[in-house]
């Protein structure tokens, strides 16, 4: 199929008459996008393009007037988005173009992931590839029929010109090839309902990290090849099954992933904080922008690692990430923002990649003054540290005790020296332009980092952690739930407009049910089964035994499709399994655990093969192969034995705590005046009740 299609993508733009000339002449265009919330949107607001953004009126004016249409979709702190904006849809000869025979749509693909997964999975039939900006033409009806990602002026021009010939000569040519493409599109992320039986006490996972083990990268960590993206949730499986397993090897592995992220130029080291990816090996040079999905997910992973580890770098990356949430990404609501962009204005005011954040090495020894030559060997102002021009990222390779010996340094005197440099490059940094900021709120990301910061409590018992997750959670449940247990996707300026994705009700719930088992507040247990419900009628498929991605309430774009591979972020239906699983517990639900194992049996064939992109499905596979825990705690002492419980790499268990005498289904015939009580249970079958937190721990290590 793929084939077929590529060849007849090209046969358009080969085949048709190119030497059409189109009547530029002077139009007074209109720009709708003024009237947007999305900073990606208000970014082309005024251009000369006629844009419209995607709705229901703009879908209805292109079939009205038979006119085809551009979509175009990019995001905020996309870099090659602006490069193409400045040359192409800032240029009035281009826009003539475009608005003399386009309907023009700007899409934001945060705000609409759902159109930007279909016209990606296009492009990838079309192409082989794709990525953004993401530029697609398409029939009035929305069908795909030519597209790509970044162009240069005068191929955008020519294509555009040469597409709309062959739709006034020979639509039918389109028409066919929409047709095809269709089907295609359709046949994309579908799955089938798996019907035998699936042992997953025995399944080889062993052997499959084995054969994944040929990807790992084990000089720098991470996975072979650049461009090099950190995929926590890889890496939170590979944890987790390292521990399980007491596999010391596959531990080291994760730990060195884990400290050359850390050490590279991807982490800020000055603001703290991840960029979305290094474009080399060894984690140096970063694509600059910074985004919240990545943030919080590497929180919690961080936070796991340290309660495995005991090692301090991880709580500095934990402790300097969630400082830089809060100073640049956290708004007065306790709202998260979604993303800085890779681009600020340098030292002749043209916006750069990473002006922002690199230095030369005459600053910093102006700057550093005597602490200059620590500071270079320490972040390798050197050929290794060096970028391009006189620009260097930071960069280590040495660990703080290494410095201290080399130096002949106290600890305590070395990281005074280093909190000094960060503050004193900080401050210097800060009267630089600023990236810009995408200040919309997702609630998918936002709930990603509201997790976050619960994990960061769990481990760390910073008051200021919890704190920032009930605010957040107050925020999701105040502004985008409602009362039938729907949610919102974006928030800016007190408006909520688009319906929320399966990936809204997936991390929401997922977040709420952490939150629980840190403040043992069941608002947020009673409120993830709401969702959960909502989401069982409004988006699953009871023949697949799936979710859709959209709501059965919304309007299918080509095709409504599953989400269910993990990338770097895990997929929305891995996510809705594990909470399934998790909730089937606390309520002893037994149709949300058939409805978790059977999503997992459906996806199993795949994860043999491909387990770098089921990672998080693998997660929720050890839960049903090893033993897995319901520890009930209740008494007056409650919060102090949770406390000391969250502080230890259990993944293995949920917990559920009350104060006093609690009807819940884990609770019942379990409260003894005066007392509190500990219960070690699996499947609800519990051991003699103990009172010391030391012995259930050691119990749930023992994996007994």
């Amino acid at each position: 199929m793929r084939s077929i299609l590529v060849f007849l993508a090209l046969q358009i733009l080969i085949g048709c008459n190119s030497s059409t000339k189109n009547n530029l002449e002077t139009h007074k265009f209109t720009n709708d996008l003024i009237s947007e919330s999305s900073p990606y949107l208000l970014q082309h607001a005024h251009n000369p393009v006629h844009w419209k953004a995607w709705n229901e009126a703009t879908l209805q004016q292109a079939k009205k007037e038979k006119k085809l249409m551009v979509v175009s979709i990019g995001y905020a702190a996309c870099h090659w988005c602006h490069v193409m904006e400045h040359e192409s849809f800032e240029d009035s000869t281009v826009a003539a173009v475009m608005n003399q025979h386009y309907i023009s749509v700007k899409v934001d693909r945060e705000e609409r992931p759902d159109v930007d997964q279909t016209y990606i999975n296009a492009v990838q039939l079309m192409t082989g590839s794709a990525g953004w900006p993401l530029n697609v033409v398409t029939l009035p009806d929305g069908r795909p029929v030519w597209g790509g990602t970044y162009f240069r002026k005068n191929d955008w021009i020519n294509a555009l010109e040469q597409i709309q010939e062959v739709y006034k000569s020979e639509p039918e040519k389109l028409i066919a090839y929409a047709n095809r493409l269709e089907e295609g599109i359709k046949t994309m992320d579908l799955i089938e309902l798996k019907t035998e039986t699936v042992n997953f006490k025995n399944f080889p996972v062993a052997e499959i990290v084995s054969k994944w083990s040929n990807q790992f990268d084990e000089r720098n960590g991470g996975f072979k090849g650049a461009p090099k993206f950190m995929m926590p949730n890889n890496l939170e499986f590979l944890l987790r099954q390292a521990v399980s397993e007491k596999d010391d090897e596959l531990l080291a592995y994760a730990t060195l992933s884990l400290d050359k992220m850390a050490f590279g130029g991807l982490y800020d080291q000055i603001g703290g904080g991840f960029a979305r990816y290094s474009t080399d090996e060894k984690w140096h040079v970063p694509h600059f922008e910074k985004m919240l999905y990545d943030n919080a997910q590497l929180v919690t992973l961080y936070s796991n690692a340290f309660s495995v580890t005991q090692n301090p770098l991880y709580n500095d990356v934990v402790e300097e990430t969630l400082n830089f949430i809060t100073r640049e990404m956290t708004n007065s609501e306790g709202g998260f923002y979604s993303s800085l962009d890779a681009d600020s204005k340098n030292k002749k005011g043209a916006l750069e990649e990473g002006a922002f954040y690199v230095f030369t090495s005459e600053e910093l020894r102006r700057l550093l003054k005597d602490d200059f030559e620590i500071f270079k060997e320490y972040y390798n102002v050197n050929s290794f540290g060096h970028w391009e021009k006189d620009n260097y990222v930071l960069i280590r390779k040495k660990t703080d005790a290494e410095i201290e010996r080399e130096f002949e340094l106290t600890s305590e005197v070395f990281q005074q020296k280093k909190k000094s440099w960060k503050e004193t490059l900080r401050a210097y940094r800060n009267q630089r332009p600023k990236p810009r900021l995408d200040d919309k709120t997702l609630t998918s990301w936002n709930a990603l980092m509201l997790k976050g910061y619960s994990d960061a409590y769990k481990v760390f018992g910073k008051e200021a952690y919890l704190n920032s997750a009930i605010k957040n959670a107050k925020f999701i449940a105040e502004k985008q739930l409602q009362e039938n247990g729907a949610l919102f996707h974006n928030y800016k300026d007190g408006k909520s407009s688009i319906n929320g994705f399966l990936e809204d009700y997936a991390f929401t719930i997922e977040a709420f049910i952490a939150l629980y088992q840190t403040t043992l507040d069941e608002q947020w247990l009673h409120l993830s089964k709401k969702m959960t419900e909502y989401a069982i009628d409004n988006f699953f498929d009871s023949e697949k035994h799936m979710f859709y991605f959209t709501s059965k309430k919304d309007p299918a774009i080509v095709s409504r499709n599953f989400e269910y591979r993990d990338n770097v972020i895990p997929a929305s239906n891995s996510a809705m399994a594990k909470n399934l699983f998790l909730l089937s517990k606390y309520f002893e639900n037994t149709g949300f655990e058939a409805i978790s194992q059977q999503m997992l049996k459906n996806v199993s064939t795949e994860i043999m093969q491909y387990p770098s992109g089921f990672s998080n499905w693998l997660d929720l596979l050890l839960n049903f192969k090893n033993n897995f825990y319901e520890v009930v705690i209740i008494g007056e002492d409650v919060d102090e034995k949770v406390k000391n419980i969250n502080k230890h790499y259990l993944p293995n268990k949920i917990i559920a705590g009350s104060r006093e005498e609690n009807n819940g289904p884990l609770f019942q015939n379990r409260f003894v005046p005066n007392e509190t009580l500990i219960y070690v249970c699996k499947n609800n079958t519990c051991k003699l009740p103990i009172k010391d937190p030391k012995i259930a721990i050691e119990s749930l290590n023992k994996n007994e």
